[in-house]
C-alpha cells in the first residue's frame, strides 16, 4: 500500500471515528432532554396526584413517547420518584430560594423567602400547589430512598430559615428565640396555609405574613 493510500485510510478512519463520536453525543443530548421533559412533567403529576400516582406507563402516555423508552431513561417508579423530588427541589430553589438571596442576610432575607414562598404557591408554580405538602404525608412512614430525598429537601428548607433568624439574632436584629423551633412553626404555617390556597382561601397570606412577623420583632 503506497504512502497516500495510507494516509488516505487514516483520515478515512478519523472521520469515521468523529462522526461515531457524533452520533453518540446527540443521543446523550437526546436522552438528557427527553428525561429532563419527562421529569418536568412527573413533578406536576406527584403536586397532583402524589408521587404514587407517577408510573412509567402513565407518563409515556401523557407525552406520547415509548414506555420502553421511559423505562431504559429511569428504570423503576423508584428511580422515577427520585428524580421528580429532586427535579421538584431544583424548580423550588430557582423560584423562591435563589431569588430571596438577593436580600441583606437576617430579617430581610426571612421576609423575602416568605414572600417567594407565598408567590410558588399562590401562582400556584406546580398544578397541586406545594409539592412537599402534596408529598411528605405519603412517605413519612415509608423508609426508603424517596422518603429520605423529601426529608432532606424539607429539612434544608428549615436549615435555611433558622439560619436566617439566627443571624438576625446574632446581630441584635430581632428579638432572642429559639431559630429551629421558630423554622418549624413558620413551615406548619406555610403546609396550613397551601391547603388554604387551594381551598381558595387568598386571605391566609395576610396570615402568613403575619405570623411571620411575629418572629421578627425587635429586643427591647
Amino acid at each position: 500500500m503506497s504512502e497516500m493510500e495510507q494516509r488516505d485510510d487514516a483520515r478515512s478512519a478519523d472521520e469515521t471515528d468523529e462522526a461515531e463520536v457524533l452520533t453518540s453525543d446527540r443521543r446523550v443530548l437526546r436522552g438528557v432532554r427527553s428525561r429532563r421533559t419527562i421529569v418536568r412533567h412527573a413533578v406536576d403529576v406527584a403536586s397532583l396526584e402524589g408521587l404514587d400516582g407517577l408510573s412509567i406507563g402513565r407518563l409515556a402516555t401523557d407525552l406520547g413517547i415509548s414506555k420502553s423508552g421511559v423505562q431504559t431513561l429511569f428504570g423503576t417508579k423508584e428511580n422515577l420518584q427520585v428524580a421528580a423530588v429532586k427535579c421538584a427541589r431544583d424548580v423550588f430553589e430557582d423560584a423562591v430560594v435563589r431569588p430571596a438571596q438577593t436580600a441583606p442576610r437576617g430579617a430581610a432575607r426571612v421576609r423575602a423567602l416568605i414572600e417567594r414562598w407565598i408567590e410558588y404557591a399562590s401562582v400556584p408554580l406546580f398544578p397541586g400547589g406545594c409539592f412537599w405538602a402534596a408529598n411528605l404525608a405519603g412517605f413519612d412512614s415509608r423508609p426508603g430512598p424517596v422518603r429520605d430525598v423529601l426529608f432532606d429537601c424539607q429539612h434544608g428548607w428549615r436549615d435555611l430559615i433558622a439560619d436566617e433568624l439566627r443571624h438576625a439574632v446574632g446581630t441584635g436584629e430581632i428579638a432572642q428565640l429559639d431559630a429551629d423551633l421558630a423554622a418549624f412553626q413558620l413551615d406548619a404555617v406555610l403546609v396550613a396555609a397551601n391547603t388554604a390556597l387551594r381551598l381558595g382561601d387568598e386571605e391566609v397570606v395576610d396570615k402568613v405574613r403575619l405570623v411571620t412577623e411575629g418572629f421578627l420583632v425587635p429586643p427591647d
